[in-house]
């Protein structure tokens, strides 16, 4: 008897192990591995979103999320995501310091042990230079919309001519 419960013992302990062992793009999908915020003004924080959707057929838990510093931080959704169903996962970013930031959000998943990570990056610019750089993104929009080019097709007997024309306003 003691041997058949030794048996089923180990039994239970081998399955338990196998399935930790799903990876992680099997069990889950994410909308994008990386995130540009592009130029963000210094102390001025941003944040994004990442959806996750459960490829499963079990509902699955997200255990924790960690940021790779205390300018990052995750927003853990405490609701289980529904086989086939997406939730989001928002990350917030400081903009504290100033310079080009590459940040990384560690995702753990309850019954597996591999984490899915994702990143945020971007540049931190100090007040005036990011309102600087705003004003010329600004012009340069600008000039974008004055400079509007059409494309049209005329049928001239049984030729198609296709034609360009610059609007100016």
């Amino acid at each position: 008897m003691r041997k058949i419960l030794l048996m089923a013992a180990v039994l239970m302990g081998t399955l338990a192990v196998k399935a930790q062992d799903v990876k992680i793009d099997d069990a889950v999908k994410v909308n994008t591995e990386k995130y540009d915020f592009g130029k963000i003004k210094q102390g001025v924080p941003v944040s994004t979103y990442f959806e996750i959707t459960n490829t499963t057929s079990k509902p699955l838990v997200i255990a924790g999320a960690t940021g790779s510093c205390g300018c990052t931080t995750p927003e853990v959704p405490k609701e289980p995501i529904a086989p086939g169903a997406t939730t989001k996962l928002k990350v917030n970013y400081n903009a504290a310091a100033m310079g080009v930031f590459n940040k990384t959000v560690t995702i753990n998943f309850a019954g597996i042990s591999q984490p899915k990570i994702v990143a945020i990056t971007g540049e931190t610019l100090e007040a005036t230079a990011y309102d600087a750089y705003a004003a010329d993104a600004k012009k340069s929009d600008a000039a974008k919309a004055t400079d509007k080019s059409t494309k049209t097709k005329v049928k001239t007997g049984d030729k198609k001519v296709k034609t360009k024309a610059t609007v100016k306003a």
